[in-house]
């Protein structure tokens, strides 16, 4: 993959970019990042590539016509149109799905806006999408690029050890990441969780996972609707005291029991607790809001729920 950032400050996006792990991928050949100073395609013989706005107000706004050169050597330079992101406040803000799609393409130009903002002729012109990284204003796009682009290297293949070195952090499947320990063992009278010491793999991962379940639910709810989430994790979300307060939770965990419900002709409140392993109270909420779907037959004292034929739940 190749990316080209547009930049005025093309030193300092260098600077970044020859360090760590940006500085070892392009080395080795796993991504081609170039940084193009747009300076050079003014016209004006002071070299500016600003001026005041029409209107009036503070500040100075680039001119359209260096960017848009600069873009356009781009493009005869390398035979094809990179799809090009302007990075600004005004943009969508960044997520890692928006950098898991973007890490696909094959050549992508950042261009990044500085003092007052960018002619919007030139935006209109040639941008095909803009990109915040989040609500708060910076000097210039430089350091967003550098972000997107950091993003963006993470995923290229051979970058990270494995894929799995990114697809556990957070963000990448809608959670965030558990948390990390390394030696000593005790540190200030705080010990590394005992599991995390027994070398038993399947416990592990286990905890690994319940701890992103746990962090994200707690500081990142809204992360939970799109993650793809099971039963078991759903039930253990349900541990916690902020699990009901999320309708998308319990809409989820209906759709993981009704899968297993079809396959049976009867069920009760307390077979469904062996299943689930889960409360009795919640168990027979599920039947009621299966129920409500035409899935199970309506309650009676004393007697397990009917599974419905699907001619019956279609009819509801």
């Amino acid at each position: 993959m190749r990316i080209d950032i547009l930049t005025l400050f093309p030193d300092m996006c260098e600077a970044v970019l020859s360090e760590s792990i940006l500085k070892r991928a392009r080395g080795a050949g796993l991504i081609d990042v170039r940084c193009r100073d747009i300076r050079p395609y003014t016209r004006d013989k002071h070299h500016r590539v600003d001026d005041s706005p029409y209107g009036g107000g503070y500040g100075l706004v680039m001119q359209a016509q260096p960017v848009y050169d600069c873009f356009a050597a781009l493009c005869a330079e390398t035979g094809v149109r990179p799809h090009l992101v302007y990075l600004s406040p005004a943009g969508q803000t960044l997520t890692q799905e928006k950098v898991r799609e973007l890490a696909k393409l094959p050549h992508l130009a950042l261009l990044c806006g500085h003092y007052e903002g960018m002619d919007e002729r030139v935006i209109e012109e040639i941008v095909d999408e803009e990109i915040s990284i989040g609500d708060y204003v910076l000097t210039g796009g430089e350091r967003p690029a550098l972000v997107l682009t950091d993003c963006i290297t993470r995923m290229q293949p051979g970058v990270l050890a494995a894929d799995e070195a990114f697809e556990k952090e957070s963000h990448y499947a809608s959670l965030l990441e558990y948390p990390q320990y390394t030696k000593p063992p005790v540190w200030h009278g705080r010990s590394v969780p005992d599991i995390l010491l027994t070398g038993h793999h399947e416990n592990v991962d286990r905890w690994q996972r319940q701890k992103m379940l746990e962090r994200t639910l707690k500081r990142r709810p809204d992360l939970l609707e799109k993650a793809a989430l099971d039963a078991q994790d759903v039930l253990y979300l349900y541990t916690f005291p902020q699990a009901p307060e999320l309708p998308f939770l319990f809409d989820r965990l209906t759709d993981c029991v009704e899968r297993y419900v079809r396959t049976q002709k009867k069920v009760s409140p307390t077979s469904l607790q062996r299943k689930l392993k889960a409360d009795y109270a919640l168990c027979v909420r599920l039947l009621d809001a299966l129920q409500a779907r035409g899935v199970v037959s309506a309650y009676e004292p004393g007697k397990p729920r009917t599974v419905l034929p699907d001619s019956e739940q279609g009819d509801n």
